[in-house]
């Protein structure tokens, strides 16, 4: 990356998880990686670099000024932005960084941002060898990276294509972002005043190259009533569900069809087995129901802010050590076979295991930068893969696959 001056530019520096996201870099990056940070306020971004005993330049951006996101795309091999809600702030810097042919990594769960970031900037990337690869959190990775492992792992068995892929949520402690929260808010309000807009979001492949490619929408329903699993386990549905069975679908689609045409794929929080399982499933989901009525309705924000973090706020560090996530994917195959992958890692999922997937998917782009790789609009699974699973187990997440 000799043509830019710095290897990574990270944007949104002194934000809360922007500070956590600086910290895995200033600890884990390769000795003689050129970082940069950069914010829209100099002062408070030299307070983070400062506090970290590092030496690297500080730059100024704001998203609202086009030139000044140019300048840091072209500046750059790759940028880092963890500044959101990103269908408010992102568009322009995700253009720049097409325009630039610069690798481009963020944290977003926004259907209607990711489909204008596509429409904006896939075509432009492709041409130009920019990765913009969203969704680099607990919002997709864990996800996406296990379904690419179970279609490989099937693959090199002989054991044919993937068809019922289900994530199951088998612990998880962490605290809620205030600026998911805010993303939340802000594209329930967007649906709720355009039918057009509410029609798209609840497209199971919203995400899709080529929706017409695509089975039926009643092969994928995304949310649902508590149910028993074949094997009495109930379930509810995941609140992170609605996005990252999308991008699971995405990278199906990028990869054409290579997990298989007839992959069949959801996501649930499971209860247990025993008697009150379904009053948990039940109260779960009516939980959720009632947490997106009440974000979406403007008149109730004062009472929603009373209780869930603001934008920039998270959970002490002591609770951030805490937390811990373990998901297990079940997979069955077109010649019967069944897999089971495994991902988990501590730390809160939302913000310490986040940062961590955040600054290694960052450090993956650098590391790999001018490999001959696809330029595009892409997920994880697709731009990152096996790479970036090799750097999280080396980081001590778990990532396994084993034939059930």
């Amino acid at each position: 990356m000799a043509d830019r001056e710095f290897d990574i530019v990270l944007f949104g520096a002194s934000g809360f998880v922007g500070r956590l996201v600086a910290e895995q870099l200033a600890g884990y990056a390769a000795a003689g990686t050129r970082i940069a940070v950069a914010g829209r306020t100099p002062a408070r971004v030299e307070q983070v670099r400062d506090k970290l005993g590092v030496d690297w330049p500080v730059r100024t951006a704001d998203s609202a000024d086009e030139e000044s996101v140019r300048k840091l795309a072209e500046s750059a091999g790759v940028v880092v932005s963890t500044v959101g809600p990103y269908a408010r702030h992102g568009l322009p810097l995700v253009r720049a960084c097409a325009a630039a042919g610069t690798d481009y990594a963020d944290l977003t769960g926004e259907v209607l941002f990711v489909r204008q970031s596509m429409a904006a900037a896939h075509d432009r990337a492709a041409v130009t060898g920019a990765r913009i690869v969203h969704s680099c959190g607990f919002d997709s990775v864990p996800s996406d990276l296990a379904v690419l492992l179970l279609a490989d792992r099937a693959a090199a068995d002989g054991a044919g294509e993937l068809t019922d892929v289900d994530l199951l949520v088998r612990q998880v402690r962490g605290g809620f972002s205030g600026g998911t929260v805010d993303s939340m808010r802000n594209q329930l309000r967007e649906t709720r005043e355009d039918p057009e807009l509410r029609r798209l979001a609840a497209d199971p492949y919203a995400l899709s190259p080529d929706r017409a490619a695509e089975p039926d929408l009643g092969r994928q329903p995304d949310v649902g009533p508590p149910s028993r699993l074949a094997d009495g386990t109930w379930v509810a549905p995941f609140v992170m569900a609605s996005y990252n069975t999308r991008v699971v679908r995405r990278s199906n689609a990028l990869l054409d069809h290579r997990y298989g045409r007839a992959l069949r794929y959801r996501e649930f929080v499971a209860t247990g087995t025993s008697w009150s399982s379904p009053i948990t499933a039940t109260a779960a989901t009516a939980g959720q129901a009632l947490l997106g009525v009440a974000i979406a309705q403007t008149w109730l924000s004062p009472v929603v802010d009373l209780v869930l973090p603001s934008p920039g706020q998270g959970p002490s560090e002591k609770a951030r050590r805490e937390g811990h996530f373990r998901l297990e994917v079940r997979a069955t195959t077109t010649s019967g076979a069944r897999y089971r992958a495994t991902v988990a890692a501590s730390g809160d999922p939302g913000y310490a295991a986040t940062s961590v997937m955040l600054a290694e998917s960052a450090l993956e782009l650098a590391g790999t930068r001018h490999d001959g790789q696809r330029g595009g609009v892409l997920t994880p699974a697709v731009a990152l893969g096996e790479g970036l699973a090799d750097r999280l187990r080396a980081r001590g997440f778990t990532l396994d696959v084993e034939d059930a």
